[in-house]
């Protein structure tokens, strides 16, 4: 999209950076370039690189719509208008999200044929979201946004002609604006409501303090979110925004008002179109959550636009218990049958959502069906938390429940008839070997996903990782619902890593994969893995980036001194031999918390998959002469009643250590040359071993969160609050330790990062703690970016911050590891 035309007025982000820049440059950072700059071309070429296209098939398995991504955007793009509303960044100008990634090309190819046909009707500059088949398979449904507004464009598949639909505007601002009906003729859209009026003025003149209160000592342990709610103004604009009407639109553009116009947060028709589930959300809003826990009123309305039932009128959800196990108390989680023509079930904690309380039923389900005059009916008691039904027919379905402080994940077979269960599986989710896989689906006569029920009540599973002990094999089995046996009907093997992507034909056991080789990009292949024959391939798209081929691959496994296994990926440049001697390293890792040693110590990868150097990884410094130690395993165990991060840091530092010392036992890395790196948790990791261990002459942590304080109601995965562990908090804390701190770091942050906890504020913060110890440290904002960056300027110069800190403190370091022998940071010319 070009940038916006009201730029008379300086949007507060533009403020930021420019208070910024000026607070750095009186205070003596003129040696800080004022411009993005480039890095060297091998890394440049990995940001401008053309992305691979996505794909999308057809339900019956004919035909494949083929998406072709836009590349990164430029800063311009980034810094037109956005609000920041309730957990919401907002476009004002088009009522849509403010930071898409938009398709900017759609072709249509037969899986089986060769030629390919782009869609016609297509805007000038196309910039697609939300694609939907319609039930039939005969059309396509795609929106396109603009500086003003998002229109509503429909393809016929036959003909592959697109044309726009309707004159009314549609609203995205609470996610996808329509929902195909199943009779393919029509859809279900949120819509901007005529007569909307101009936006509420932003006043800099308050009219009093905005002020919160807790009245009678309820508790309210929430999340660190961002982009909250903050006084009255901000309420004003959230509900203009996101004020939608909905309305039935036929693919003749004719449309019905449905309901009035509110903050629609969703509308779907029922499977089979004649109603519509209308969820509204309205006051009060809150300060302290997003609005995913505002009120939420629940409504069937007829297809027509009248009103049939109000089902739920939830309440402010501001006391959630915060654990992954927490739930909200009241009904919760409305949603169609989708074996059903309109039946609405949903799910009611029985334990007041606390994991705290004692219960031997944690959630109950309930239905009601169609013309919801009749009191709810119970059909589902979970020992768990219920997660979710994968619907089949009148007599088979699938129920899930699932429990994360023992990590425990049970399957149920349902009879929706009786309502009978019997356990098919009863695992631990954290053990990767044991998943069975996703049950193969079919579009039933209402165009909603059921199970592909063979004959003798059997159905596919499709596992797309396929951990085993050998690495990641993706594998297609058959399971029989009576005996609840299954039978591996075919599982990838070397040379090739091939994923089972979609079932063609469930009945001939034709499916199509994903085929990949270290040097092969993935491409589409159709295959019967009952006969024995070579697959033949449908796509060939070409390899983004075929200048770096040769690069090497190999995967390790080894131990630390606990006994734990661990992987990771070994990358080494193009033409490189060990007696070339060992070379400078870089690791990159993200922890993961675990309940199990065996589950930790489970193989992760596979030495088949294709050599994706992304920009956004360690991976791209291989471009730099650099050995990679890439997703390098850092698992952190508390078994039994034990909490991981007891010791945290203890098994931090040795899985790093035993990382280093696979690779120095290999001959390839260089012990007084190691850096490290991570992004997120990556980057909390990075800073606490630069500062508990002398493993690395430098780090790079990027938009992390270093003060553990600043998240006292958990973070990550640990549960406790700051007050129930403050030992914990403060240990894993690298602010807390910053006087500790002897190795330079690199902090890069998005100056507008909205993820839950990585305020910049940690990384300014951190930054100052670390230079008033004396410290040898960066800080680097990234003005509009969040906690992805996004903008093809913004990656540039990451890269070129991350080699000039490599090349100077890793590559290149003197005796004292401070001065690099080039004398200068940063890989490239400036832009």
């Amino acid at each position: 999209m070009t940038k916006s035309t009201n730029s008379r007025t300086l949007h507060r982000s533009q403020w930021l950076f420019l208070i910024s820049w000026l607070t750095c440059s009186l205070a003596g950072h003129a040696q800080d370039a004022p411009t993005y700059q480039t890095p060297p071309k091998a890394l440049a070429d990995l940001v401008t690189a053309p992305l691979t296209p996505t794909v999308s098939l057809s339900d019956k398995g004919d035909m494949m719509l083929i998406l072709e991504q836009a590349a990164a955007p430029g800063i311009d793009e980034l810094a037109q208008p956005e609000f920041k509303l309730a957990g919401l960044r907002l476009n004002p100008a088009n009522n849509g999200p403010s930071r898409a990634r938009y398709i900017t090309g759609l072709k249509l190819k037969k899986v089986m044929g060769k030629d390919e046909k782009a869609l016609t009707g297509l805007p000038a500059a196309p910039l697609i979201s939300f694609v939907q088949w319609s039930p039939d398979g005969t059309k396509i449904a795609f929106t396109h946004s603009t500086d003003s507004r998002i229109d509503l464009y429909i393809a016929d598949v036959a003909t592959a002609a697109a044309q726009k639909v309707g004159a009314v505007a549609l609203n995205a601002t609470l996610g996808a604006p329509y929902y195909w009906v199943s009779d393919s003729k029509s859809l279900v859209v949120k819509t901007i409501a005529a007569g909307r009026g101009p936006a509420p003025a932003i006043s800099a003149v308050p009219a009093g303090p905005t002020t919160q209160e807790n009245v009678g000592g309820k508790r309210g342990q929430a999340p660190t979110y961002q982009d909250l709610l903050k006084n009255p103004s901000d309420e004003k604009q959230f509900a203009y925004y996101t004020t939608s009407q909905v309305v039935r639109m036929g693919t003749d553009g004719s449309v019905t008002a449905i309901g009035e116009p509110g903050i629609i947060r969703s509308a779907e028709p029922s499977p089979d179109g004649r109603y519509v589930m209308v969820q509204t959300v309205h006051t009060p809003f809150s300060y302290l959550v997003p609005v995913n826990r505002f009120p939420l009123k629940t409504d069937i309305f007829a297809l027509s636009g009248s009103l049939v039932k109000t089902l739920n009128d939830g309440p402010l959800q501001e006391s959630v218990p915060y654990s992954r196990d927490g739930a909200p108390t009241g009904p919760r989680d409305f949603e169609w049958r989708a074996d059903m023509p309109a039946t609405v079930y949903y799910t009611v904690a029985q334990d007041k959502g606390d994991p705290k309380v004692n219960a031997d039923i944690r959630d109950k389900v309930f239905q009601l069906e169609a013309p919801f005059s009749a009191s709810p009916k119970e059909i589902y008691a979970a020992q768990f938390r219920f997660e979710n039904f994968t619907w089949g027919n009148g007599t088979t379905a699938l129920a899930t429940e699932q429990w994360w402080q023992s990590r425990k994940s049970i399957t149920k077979l349902v009879n929706p008839t009786t309502w009978q269960t019997s356990v098919l599986f009863d695992r631990s989710y954290e053990d990767r070997y044991s998943y069975p896989g996703q049950p193969d689906t079919k579009h039933n006569q209402y165009g909603r996903d059921v199970l592909n029920l063979l004959p003798n009540d059997e159905i596919l599973l499709l596992n797309m990782q396929g951990a085993s002990p050998e690495g990641d094999r993706p594998f297609v089995s058959l399971l029989n619902l009576k005996t609840k046996k299954s039978t591996e009907l075919w599982r990838s093997a070397a040379p090739y890593f091939e994923r089972p992507v979609a079932v063609l034909d469930a009945v001939k056991k034709v499916i199509l994969t994903t085929r990949e080789t270290p040097e092969e990009n993935p491409n589409y292949y159709v295959r019967n893995v009952k006969a024995r024959i070579a697959p033949v391939q449908v796509t060939f798209f070409p390899h983004p980036y075929p200048q770096l081929k040769g690069i090497q691959k190999q995967q390790l496994r080894y131990k630390r001194t606990d006994g734990v296994e661990l992987t990771a990926t070994l990358y080494t440049p193009v033409g490189y031999t060990k007696d070339q001697g060992p070379l400078p390293t870089f690791l990159w890792a993200y922890p993961a918390e675990f309940k199990s040693k065996e589950a930790a110590s489970q193989v992760n990868g596979s030495p088949y998959q294709f050599n994706r150097v992304s920009y956004w990884g360690g991976a791209a410094f291989v471009t730099m002469g650099y050995a990679i130690l890439d997703n390098a395993s850092i698992p952190i165990v508390g078994e039994g009643d034990k909490e991981p991060n007891d010791t945290y840091v203890e098994q931090l530092v040795s899985s790093a250590k035993a990382a280093i010392d696979e690779g120095i036992r290999l001959g390839v890395v260089d012990s007084s040359r190691v850096g490290v790196g991570g992004h997120s948790y990556g980057a909390f990791m990075t800073a606490n071993l630069l500062t508990h261990s002398n493993l690395f002459k430098a780090g790079i942590a990027r938009s992390g969160a270093y003060n553990r304080t600043l998240t006292p109601f958990g973070f990550q995965n640990e549960q406790r609050s700051y007050w129930q562990a403050a030992d914990v908090y403060n240990k894993m804390s690298p602010f807390m330790n910053a006087d500790k701190m002897k190795t330079p770091l690199l902090l890069v942050h998005g100056e507008a990062d909205n993820n839950t906890g990585t305020f910049p504020i940690q990384s300014e913060r951190y930054y100052n703690a670390l230079k008033g110890f004396g410290a040898t440290t960066r800080l680097v904002f990234l003005p509009y970016e969040s906690h992805g960056y996004t903008a093809k300027e913004s990656l540039l110069h990451m890269l070129w911050e991350m080699n000039g800190w490599l090349d100077k403190y890793v590559k290149n370091p003197t005796s004292d590891g401070q001065v690099n022998k080039a004398g200068k940071l940063g890989g490239g010319k400036g832009k």
